[in-house]
């Protein structure tokens, strides 16, 4: 019990005292067990709130800037997007809308291939369309990854590759501004998943879009 607690309740035993004058010390131990129980309850419902704010805190993933403007909690390979276009001067806000990874359950890139199957192209509609309901201009870097088991030469062809061919199907398929869109391979130099197992290397084969406005 804290000494906030205690003087609390130091003080509620003389308010009984008082109040009662002839009380038994039977009666002035009810008051007192009264008066703690409502407290510790009051000290829990806070504790919970606490603890629901803070949840909410982190299930949000915001941040706020200097002038009180949200920004979208992003990633590392995302702040080098950002830094990368507001270095060529092609963004009106330099900031960033939102980013989207496409793992192996949505993109399903086989080891060593950048073929984009069915499922591929489903998750890239849902995108194309999140993209365009934004209705105002947008940049996008699209960002391909591999897993580890090749040399650094073949990751960098192959995630430039798997890049290059999103890009490809939104511009074709759904006539997003080709001019609008960059590609970088990150190779295996950046794995989302630090593991050396199978499911560690299919988290690894990857294509992050962060679009930039």
């Amino acid at each position: 019990m804290t000494k906030l607690n205690r003087a609390a309740l130091v003080g509620v035993a003389v308010l009984v005292t008082g109040a009662f004058g002839c009380a038994t010390t039977k009666q002035v131990d009810k008051k007192i067990a009264e008066a703690t129980a409502k407290t510790d309850q009051k000290i829990e419902t806070v504790e919970t709130q606490v603890e629901e704010l803070q949840t909410k805190q982190k299930e949000t993933e915001t941040k706020v800037d200097a002038q009180g403007q949200e920004i979208v909690k992003v990633s590392q390979a995302a702040q080098e997007a950002l830094k990368r276009a507001q270095e060529a001067g092609i963004l009106a806000k330099g900031q960033v809308v939102f980013e989207q990874t496409f793992t192996e359950d949505r993109i399903k890139f086989r080891t060593g291939s950048a073929e984009l199957n069915d499922d591929a192209k489903v998750a890239l509609d849902e995108f194309a369309a999140k993209v365009k309901d934004l209705k105002r201009p947008v940049w996008m870097e699209i960002q391909g990854h591999t897993d580890s088991t090749g040399t650094d030469e073949i990751n960098d062809t192959l995630g430039d590759k798997r890049a290059e061919n999103v890009k490809r199907y939104l511009a074709r398929k759904h006539q997003l501004p080709i001019q609008r869109m960059t590609t970088i391979s990150y190779g295996d130099t950046l794995p989302a998943d630090q593991g050396k197992g199978r499911a560690a290397r299919a988290a690894n084969r990857r294509v992050v879009l962060v679009v930039l406005e």
